[in-house]
């Protein structure tokens, strides 16, 4: 069954239309209940982010929920990390994110955990848009489930992040801009790193519903790299709109993105004899994060792009540190899903314990440019039938050998193909990456 609603990442969209709608968050709460709760007094935990949807949404999920004979527990905005792990905290059977991430206030979206604070299987969500097609019955009145407001879950999940660090680390000395981009880390980023000891300068933590993402946070990190040089900072943490995905700045007001995040932590790991399996990132991570790894005697691997498929990865080969460049960091030895403030405590970590800035930790992965054209299409193309295209690719493979790597991929959102070339010198890489843009042109018309 191929899913109409679900994506990579939950159900999103544009709030007032189809599926981002009242009614239709009532049936699917109605239809996440029935397939999510198990045994007598199923619980689920929903948690959301500051935009201004967020109540109406919530609102009918819970209706749906109760419909189905669901108790519930409501955190309020919550980063999507801190969801995960009240679920587990709760012993619940799920738990819900309100929340389009990185989006910006006018979209929302809705995502699920499993009891064990995972992202649900492919054939979980399938079972829940299954569902989703028949009516919605209500329980009978006495077996109607409950709501309960949970007063108390910001310091629950500030406590868990502070335990991610060793007991003997401190982080007194460091001065710290924390930008939380308007999003639902406000109130819980800044006291985290606050309560470690660090000198917190807290930016874009004052949410109205609408402000979320803008011109902020880690999708737009002007703001923090300003603050970071105003501010003299040892460091500058940005995170997104629900708090799974960090990008960071060094104290020379350069960008540190999620690639050179996970070579930092990975290395760190290393140096301690704590890291296990394979380092994996993503069709997208850049060729430097890949020779980074060898050059320590540490194996890596592609996933597809999504934090979940990294996850999978993960567990297949039992590693315990991945991502994406995006920022979504995954250190499945302290929390399994993707944590931005989780994974900020170990790059900081990793500064108090080798006394190095985060500048000189970053030279550990030296950064190939990277050229992406964006082909627009009017039909599916398949790529592995056009024989033109399949040997442009490996005529430009040919051409850079082991000094870089192509990337073909169809874009999951919009009708594009998406030509990546990976390389030592961005004028040659310019030149190749529009020879198969141009062949991949030919063959759409």
């Amino acid at each position: 069954m191929s899913r109409k609603y679900f994506g990579t990442d939950g159900i999103r969209g544009r709030i007032g239309k189809h599926p981002m709608t009242p009614d239709f968050a009532l049936r699917l709460g109605w239809a996440a209940g029935k397939v999510l709760s198990q045994g007598s007094n199923p619980l689920v935990v929903i948690g959301k982010d500051t935009r201004i949807s967020g109540y109406m949404l919530e609102s009918a999920l819970q209706a749906g929920l109760v419909a189905a004979g669901v108790n519930i527990r409501l955190v309020g905005p919550m980063p999507t990390p801190a969801v995960a792990y009240l679920t587990r905290t709760f012993r619940a059977s799920a738990g819900i994110v309100i929340s389009a991430s990185h989006n910006p206030y006018y979209d929302n979206g809705i995502k699920f955990f499993s009891a064990n604070g995972t992202k649900l299987d492919d054939t979980v969500e399938e079972e829940i848009e299954r569902h989703l097609e028949m009516d919605v019955q209500t329980v009978d009145s006495l077996n109607l489930g409950k709501a309960v407001r949970v007063d108390d879950a910001a310091g629950r999940y500030i406590e868990f992040c502070k335990r991610t660090l060793p007991a003997r680390v401190s982080l007194k000395g460091l001065r710290i801009v924390v930008d939380c981009a308007n999003g639902a880390t406000y109130h819980v980023a800044p006291d985290v790193f606050r309560e470690l000891g660090a000198e917190v300068i807290a930016i874009n933590d004052e949410p109205d519903g609408v402000n979320i993402n803008k011109e902020c946070g880690a999708t737009s990190l002007g703001s923090l790299q300003e603050a970071v040089k105003i501010y003299r900072a040892n460091v500058g943490i940005a995170l997104d709109g629900d708090g799974d995905r960090l990008m960071m700045v060094d104290e020379q007001g350069e960008v540190v993105d999620g690639d050179e995040i996970i070579a930092i932590i990975a290395k760190h790991r290393k140096d301690k004899n704590k890291l296990k399996g394979d380092v994996v990132g993503t069709l997208m991570s850049n060729l430097g994060l890949e020779k980074a790894m060898k050059s320590i005697g540490v194996g890596f691997r592609r996933a597809n792009v999504g934090d979940r498929y990294v996850m999978e990865e993960l567990r297949e080969c039992g590693g315990i540190i991945g991502g994406e460049n995006s920022g979504h960091i995954i250190a499945r030895d302290r929390i399994e899903t993707g944590d931005g403030i989780v994974a900020a405590l170990q790059v900081l970590n990793a500064m108090i314990d080798t006394q190095f800035t985060l500048y000189d930790l970053k030279q550990i992965m030296i950064k190939y440019p990277q050229v992406l054209v964006n082909v627009p299409i009017k039909e599916k193309i398949d790529l592995d039938e056009s024989d033109d295209i399949q040997q442009s690719v490996k005529d430009v493979e040919a051409e850079l050998g082991v000094r870089g790597r192509v990337l073909l991929r169809a874009s999951g959102t919009e009708p594009l193909i998406r030509v990546m070339v990976e390389g030592e010198e961005m004028a040659e890489i310019k030149v190749l990456a529009d020879r198969i843009a141009n062949v991949v042109r030919k063959t759409a018309a």
